[in-house]
């Protein structure tokens, strides 16, 4: 009975220092001596370790530490073996353990972005980047879903956080870095021009200057984003929020109450350069809006600001306001 216990733990060690080390690392061999043992328990315990080690890891951690908790202070092959191994499982446990947190965390984000949870997600975006800084699977919609907060719930409270992950993921999608799926959007141009769009929004109010850059990068990319109204009617407050209003208070302040001079006239001429793009920017939005229905109440208001402009620029007159619209689309967008 000894003889055949012994042959029996002396082959079960064998087997798992022959087939560990593809899993927890490199291990010691056994020596080529055997421990002869009575002890039943500890040759069916080490025997439960090997036969599970590859296909049930858990139970064959448990087994193992059955068998370091009776005979742990033995020093031999088996104990400083198993000791090896509990180690590797433990430590490989708990990186999976922290990768599906990880993930957890991930899709807790996206889940409350898709639910226009907006607040829980933002809230989450810190821990989520801190996992991985360049993950542009979720940096893509923290950028872009600033715009959908503040216009659907005129909520502008995450404008600032949005247009750093915004700006962020533009820099490592052109750096080459691609998510998984493109989805929702269509292909990487309309996540650009989309991402830029969004930049541009949320620029308007405290730099317009350059809102107009990233509102052109938009409309310039081959997306959704080159076709929508709205992109335009932004570009046009831009140019109205800050090339136009500078210029114009400029001339006003130097040559508001002075006879015309050829200073006067270069600078009010200065001023109709940026009232032109304007002018452009908001034909481009009147002729992209068209008769589709969601569009007809804003594409009114564009029209009256578009007609205002166009009579202050062209002496009262609206002739060729008609024209202009008809044709602006197959003109080039004017740079700034």
């Amino acid at each position: 009975m000894r003889h055949r216990l012994a042959l029996a733990l002396l082959c079960a060690i064998a087997f798992a220092f022959s087939t560990a080390a593809h899993l927890y690392g490199q291990t010691p061999k056994a020596g080529s001596s055997a421990q002869e043992t009575d002890d039943e328990y500890k040759v069916t315990t080490y025997k439960r370790f090997v036969e599970n080690r590859e296909p049930n890891p858990e139970v064959a951690y448990r087994a193992a530490k059955d068998y370091m908790g009776r005979y742990g202070k033995e020093n031999d092959e088996y104990t400083r073996y198993l000791k090896q191994w509990i180690a590797a499982y433990e430590e490989d446990e708990r990186a999976r353990k922290a990768a599906a947190e990880r993930e957890d965390r991930e899709q807790r984000l996206l889940g409350a972005i898709t639910q226009k949870k907006f607040a829980d997600a933002y809230a989450l975006a810190k821990q989520v980047l801190n996992d991985d800084s360049n993950n542009v699977k979720v940096l893509i919609p923290l950028g872009y879903s600033g715009v959908i907060a503040s216009t659907e719930s005129r909520n502008e409270a995450f404008n600032a956080e949005a247009a750093n992950y915004a700006q962020k993921a533009i820099q490592l999608i052109e750096s080459g870095k691609a998510p998984d799926s493109w989805a929702p959007f269509k292909n990487k141009e309309d996540v650009l021009a989309s991402l830029h769009y969004a930049l541009g929004f949320y620029s308007l109010k405290t730099r317009p200057e350059n809102a107009i850059t990233d509102f052109i990068k938009a409309a310039q990319m081959d997306s959704d984003r080159k076709t929508a109204p709205s992109t335009y009617y932004y570009l046009a407050l831009a140019y109205q929020n800050g090339p136009y209003k500078r210029v114009s208070e400029d001339y006003s302040k130097r040559y508001g109450n002075q006879a015309e001079s050829p200073e006067s006239k270069a600078a009010l001429e200065n001023v109709n350069k940026v009232l032109d793009k304007i002018i452009d920017a908001y034909a481009r939005a009147v002729a992209l809006a068209g008769s589709d229905p969601q569009h007809q109440n804003a594409k009114a208001q564009w029209m009256a600001r578009l007609t205002e402009l166009y009579k202050f620029r062209h002496g009262g007159s609206d002739i060729g306001l008609n024209d202009l619209i008809a044709r602006v689309l197959s003109q080039p967008l004017p740079q700034p």
